[in-house]
């Protein structure tokens, strides 16, 4: 394809008319068309490039489609489509782009937990000025605690910034340990810790119990995975300290769930918080619900009220990689299965 060639970009997405300008102003060459919910068979026979949900052409749909890039962090709900397996075709994510409000989400968990915020919302609701409340309510602070991150990606590093900034001492869990800047991330200016000098110890997969042991709270950001599925089992609760907490705001197949009620009603840990669940909505028969030291909220840690902005602003920089021929960024690994 030459330098001046048109390139058509199909948008599967409902971005407002804000991002479609932003995206068209990345260059004249781009050829821009939004169709949403149902894009017609004529927009998948001249795409070139897709920005998708989950909304995919067959490969014979799309003859010409080069790149896709996903609208999500994760791409284990698209990972086994053929349009994705086609080997000239580029698949990139959004990470990156959740990674600011997903580790104030986290640090909130944290916070909500050592500061007994759901134990005094109970009192609220009773109308209850506890007698005892200085024993009750008494919180443990986090500056000095462990915090062990399972997955150290775009969220895990800008976790870890955070976290260093207040004092905590922080453990991560990587894949490959002996790789830990991750160059070709996308991450907004003054965010995570790109050459991954954070952590005081970065630990492979196979010592996740090890690692657990260490943390006053394990946070798990991993892309699920068949290495990664069930990664949380009954072995990794039992090596966790009883004062420990657990936060999940990976995708709910990580953690078996019935290892995680039986720790948390035994008091084996001391709390969890839940933004991800093997079945989504959360069934109201689930055990889950009735735990008073999980804190439940219903898969929304990874949005925000400017997310499409946020994106398109990922997007339009991805484009211009494309554009000139530089390695784009949040490739997806098919091996790997992110």
């Amino acid at each position: 394809m030459s330098e001046t060639e048109p390139l058509h970009v199909v948008i599967a997405m409902d971005f407002g008319d804000t991002e479609i300008d932003m995206l068209r102003q990345v260059s004249p060459r781009l050829r821009i068309e939004q169709h949403f919910p149902t894009v017609p068979d004529r927009a998948w026979a001249t795409a070139d490039i897709l920005y998708t949900g989950s909304r995919l052409p067959t490969p014979d749909q799309a003859p010409h489609l080069r790149w896709i890039q996903l609208h999500t962090a994760g791409a284990d709900h698209v990972i086994s489509d053929p349009m994705i397996n086609v080997p000239h075709v580029t698949v990139t994510t959004a990470s990156g782009v959740h990674a600011v409000n997903v580790a104030e989400y986290c640090l909130g968990m944290m916070l909500s937990i050592n500061y007994k915020i759901p134990e005094m919302l109970r009192a609220q609701a009773k109308s209850e000025w506890r007698k005892d409340r200085y024993k009750v309510f008494a919180p443990s602070v986090l500056r000095g605690a462990t915090l062990g991150i399972i997955g150290y990606g775009a969220i895990g590093r800008e976790l870890a910034r955070v976290a260093d900034t207040m004092g905590m001492k922080v453990l991560a869990m990587k894949r490959d340990v002996m790789h830990p800047a991750d160059e070709l991330a996308y991450a907004a200016p003054g965010t995570g810790d790109p050459l991954g000098e954070i952590p005081a110890r970065i630990y492979p997969p196979s010592a996740i119990a090890s690692m657990a042991a260490e943390c006053d709270f394990l946070v798990l950001i991993t892309p699920l995975t068949p290495n990664t599925r069930g990664l949380i089992d009954k072995t990794v609760l039992k090596s966790m300290k009883s004062s420990a907490v657990l936060i999940n705001v990976a995708r709910g197949g990580v953690v078996d769930e019935g290892a995680l009620v039986e720790a948390l009603e035994n008091g084996r840990i001391r709390g969890a918080a839940m933004d991800v669940f093997a079945e989504e909505p959360l069934p109201p028969e689930s055990p889950l619900w009735r735990l008073p030291s999980l804190i439940i909220s219903p898969h929304i840690a990874g949005f925000r009220e400017d997310y499409y902005q946020q994106v398109a602003l990922m997007f339009s920089e991805n484009l211009r990689r494309y554009l000139d021929g530089t390695p784009l960024f949040n490739q997806v690994n098919r091996q790997a299965g992110y």
